[in-house]
């Protein structure tokens, strides 16, 4: 089993608010094994190969193409890269799935054929299935004999998964559950031979459970395709259960714990769209560059215009930022599973603990993710001008393919919302000590500005980190203070709150990679972006900080609240516009991302 060569200190979630990070101790892809390494090479031969020209026949809907696919890459191992060997799998460690993932983001059609199977259509049979389950199913899903898909949404249980209609009866004979309902939006849901079903038994919301439904069994009836925005060749229906028969040995994991299943394995999913959408996002700043510099107006190469570069650069800065939390999150949860073996006893259980650990973490990954993608690809084709409007030009179709990420594994509202009151519950539970933080900071502020100072190469980035990170308990206490227990209720200061947590992450992991970078001797770009990064993301602090403190509280209070927010959000320029020149430079020069 592959596992990562840095020694990642075990940290608990949401502890990066209120503890320094080492760039020693920061995980990214520099970091990647020889292993890793191999299977970025070979998931990247395997989409030239396989994929990238059977593309139009793809989005066409051609009869068995993308299964097809699907199943030569389960001959490379690629469906089954986290399986244990005995279920025919590679046994290979959560970073090299992510490097999978990455890799299969050029088109996000294929993605999504790969992914739904891969993802959520094995890993809740993978992670809560009984050995006899995974022996009759997983198997087959790990060597592409079935491809699998994962049933929760209904017409009218989106984001509220609890709120399903589906029922589930025991037969009198009490052999089978006799499954009714529908399901919505089923990736896969047209070729899908198992799907993980969600339903509650008897109606009752105490017993959501989860089912393995063959497509085979009586009853089951997938939907026509979805006419979509993007993402236009795959498989989205939806999927009929009439009176379905359903043997009481598939039932997976527990009754009543359905929802466990879903949350971990939305868990996981929101982790994998970060290196999804660094592949996506590196993928159009090629094109994007390319472009750059073959198209001309006024006598020269767009790409020698200040404007167009602005833009390259930001969309690199933006990817360098995803990529950078995203191999951290990985890093973090693999700490907790130094040693772990499948083999193990409660070897999945750890498994999922050690991703619940940091559900915060995932959830903001997933935001973050899916709005730099959806920046990155507007301004790919405000670069083409009127030809990124065009389906002639690859870059209009990926416009249109990001767009479902911010819905997806819980829409972006839901997830800033998870991300916040995952953090506030550690806190109730004891596990995350926020309101020491809280008091200490609150001590600090009274007793006065700090008039020390720092003159060392990493300063202003450290104290613009530490800001942050302030900013984002301040609010927190602020919003407590005001609100206490009915804080849930006000999404609009839980969200701003997620904002807050979520650019200090951003902004220290940013930093960490850079200065582990200039430590390798190639971190001269890696430091540009963070220059830009972090003093960007603190201007929309402050903006933030504002908007949160003046909803938890007003006269005097307010204006205390609003002068520690300035003194935290002070920093001094750079000179932004020279280093974006040298960023947008350096991926002219490559045609695509680069450091």
């Amino acid at each position: 089993m592959a596992a990562i060569s840095v020694a990642v200190p075990k940290t608990k979630g949401g502890a990066f608010l209120l503890d320094a990070a080492s760039p020693d101790h920061l995980y990214s892809p520099e970091d990647f094994t020889e292993d890793h390494q191999a299977v970025a090479r070979t998931t990247d031969d395997f989409f030239r190969q396989e994929v990238e020209p059977n593309l139009e026949a793809i989005l066409r809907h051609e009869p068995g193409v993308a299964v097809r696919i699907v199943k030569k890459s389960a001959e490379l191992g690629l469906t089954a890269v986290t399986v244990p060997e005995e279920y025919g799998g590679m046994e290979m460690d959560m970073v090299s799935s992510m490097i999978v993932a990455e890799g299969l983001a050029k088109d996000g059609s294929y993605a999504n054929w790969h992914g739904a199977h891969a993802g959520i259509g094995t890993l809740p049979l993978l992670l809560f299935g009984t050995h006899a389950q995974r022996e009759k199913y997983l198997t087959r899903l790990a060597k592409g004999e079935i491809i699998g898909a994962y049933a929760l949404t209904e017409p009218e249980a989106g984001s509220d998964s609890l709120a399903s209609k589906t029922t589930a009866v025991l037969n009198s004979e009490g052999t089978h559950y006799v499954l009714n309902g529908t399901k919505m939006w089923i990736s896969n849901g047209g070729e899908a031979d198992l799907y993980t079903v969600f339903a509650k038994i008897d109606g009752a919301k105490e017993k959501f459970t989860a089912f393995l439904v063959e497509r085979s069994y009586p009853g089951v009836k997938p939907g026509q395709e979805e006419k979509k925005m993007g993402v236009k060749g795959a498989s989205t229906t939806a999927i009929f259960l009439d009176n379905v028969h359903v043997p009481v040995e598939n039932v997976l994991g527990e009754i009543g714990r359905g929802h466990i299943i879903a949350f971990n394995v939305l868990n996981l999913g929101r982790l994998k769209l970060g290196p999804f959408a660094v592949g996506a996002s590196k993928y159009v700043i090629g094109l994007c560059a390319k472009y750059a510099n073959d198209r001309r107006a006024f006598g020269k190469a767009i790409g020698e215009f200040g404007m167009i570069r602005h833009k390259l650069a930001e969309m690199s800065i933006r990817t360098f930022a995803t990529e950078s939390i995203s191999y951290r999150m990985a890093g973090m949860i693999e700490a907790h599973l130094e040693g772990w073996t499948p083999r193990q006893e409660n070897a999945w259980p750890t498994y999922l603990k050690a991703i619940e650990e940091f559900a915060a973490e995932c959830s903001f990954v997933k935001v973050f993710a899916s709005e730099s993608l959806d920046y990155v690809v507007d301004e790919g084709v405000q670069i083409h001008g009127g030809n990124g409007f065009s389906a002639e030009y690859a870059v209009e179709k990926h416009y249109r393919d990001s767009r479902i990420n911010r819905i997806w594994e819980g829409t972006n509202e839901i997830n800033r919302l998870l991300g916040t009151g995952t953090l506030l519950k550690r806190a109730q539970r004891g596990q995350l000590p926020l309101v020491a933080a809280v008091q200490k900071l609150m001590g600090e502020l009274m007793a006065g500005p700090s008039f020390e100072t720092d003159s060392s190469e990493w300063a202003s980035e450290i104290a613009l980190v530490a800001n942050a990170k302030k900013v984002t308990l301040l609010a927190l206490g602020a919003a407590y203070q005001r609100f206490l227990a009915n804080l849930d209720q006000q999404q609009e200061v839980m969200a701003g709150i997620a904002d807050l947590a979520m650019a200090a992450f951003a902004m220290e992991s940013v930093y960490l990679r850079a200065r582990k970078l200039a430590a390798l001797g190639r971190g001269e770009i890696a430091a540009a972006m963070s220059q830009v990064f972090l003093r960007d993301r603190m201007q929309a602090i402050e903006a933030t900080g504002k908007t949160v403190l003046a909803a938890c509280a007003e006269g005097d209070n307010l204006r205390a609240s609003l002068t520690f927010l300035k003194r935290l959000t002070k920093y001094d320029p750079v000179n932004s516009i020279a280093l974006r020149q040298q960023i947008a430079l350096r991926v002219l020069a490559a045609e695509r991302y680069a450091l």
